[in-house]
């Protein structure tokens, strides 16, 4: 078994124990934040905001952590970085603190740069991982991030065992183009679905804010393609994508569960293609810039 076919399967131990936490550090009610991270981190960035802005808990903003604004006041910086190591979020944590913004990082590595470079750190290397595709400390970081909000549903690991053994349709596992959908907060699972079959597959995905993919992304879609909704898709749209004739993929799971079905699609179409997942393609765990 590969080393992210395991830690997909990890989950939801490490779920259970992410919500069992409550370390200091993380945004209070009424704050002004802004939220950092790369590639994966990135979208789990998106997910949380929105959930906090939508809760009613203070404005929210993600940024790719190379496009983070420091000159915005903010009443904190929260960086996700799994490694640690990061050359763009190193140096977000650096411009907020020169701005005299307090940061929190939640890393799974706690014994690097990254230490030393925000106010709080938050260990989550229980949900660390050895494939350079990140699954699990994403996921284990976005329920963590939920449950400070009030907003994890106490069956989600539950959720998260009945994803790990429903069987994946043939038609998805055949298919050759995948568009992943989702509103509000569930937009970044659908970024992160899409950028896994990417790294591990090598596969044709797109993702989209759901109304967005009828202004003009519907048309690449047909049969031999999957749209995959996460959360229930908005009226009147399923009915347009069933008539392109591509397959159609929903769930009554919460939609980060329903995001372990997509790792497990990605492992899936990799192994299919003669690829190992755990060594994508010109990509590396971590992402240090020569000279930083």
């Amino acid at each position: 078994m590969t080393h992210v076919a395991e830690e997909i399967a990890s989950q939801p131990a490490c779920w259970r124990r992410a919500m069992q936490l409550a370390p200091a550090g993380l945004p209070q009610a009424g704050e002004r934040v802004a939220v950092v991270g790369c590639g994966t981190s990135l979208y789990i960035a998106q997910a949380y905001a929105a959930l906090r802005e939508s809760a009613g808990l203070g404005e929210t903003d993600p940024f790719a952590a190379s496009g983070y604004r420091s000159t915005r006041r903010y009443d904190r910086l929260v960086a996700i970085t799994r490694s640690g190591t990061t050359t763009e979020v190193l140096d977000a944590l650096a411009r907020a603190r020169a701005a005299g913004i307090p940061t929190t990082a939640l890393t799974g590595d706690p014994e690097t740069p990254v230490a030393a470079a925000a106010d709080t750190v938050v260990d989550l290397s229980f949900a660390d991982e050895k494939s350079v595709v990140q699954t699990r400390f994403a996921t284990t970081t976005l329920v963590l991030l939920r449950s400070g909000l009030g907003l994890t549903p106490a069956g989600l690991p539950e959720q998260a065992e009945r994803a790990l053994v429903q069987d994946l349709p043939q038609e998805v596992l055949a298919a050759g183009q995948f568009t992943f959908l989702g509103t509000d907060w569930t937009v970044g699972p659908a970024n992160e679905a899409a950028l896994k079959l990417r790294e591990a597959a090598g596969a044709w995905t797109e993702s989209y804010p759901a109304m967005e993919y009828r202004h003009g992304p519907i048309s690449i879609s047909g049969r031999g393609g999957v749209v995959w909704f996460f959360g229930e898709p908005p009226a009147g749209l399923l009915d347009q994508v069933v008539t392109t004739g591509a397959t159609v993929v929903t769930s009554d799971l919460d939609p980060l569960a329903d995001l372990v079905r997509a790792q497990r699609l990605a492992v899936a179409l990799a192994e299919a293609r003669g690829l190992d997942p755990d060594r994508p393609r010109n990509l590396t765990r971590s992402i240090v810039l020569a000279g930083s």
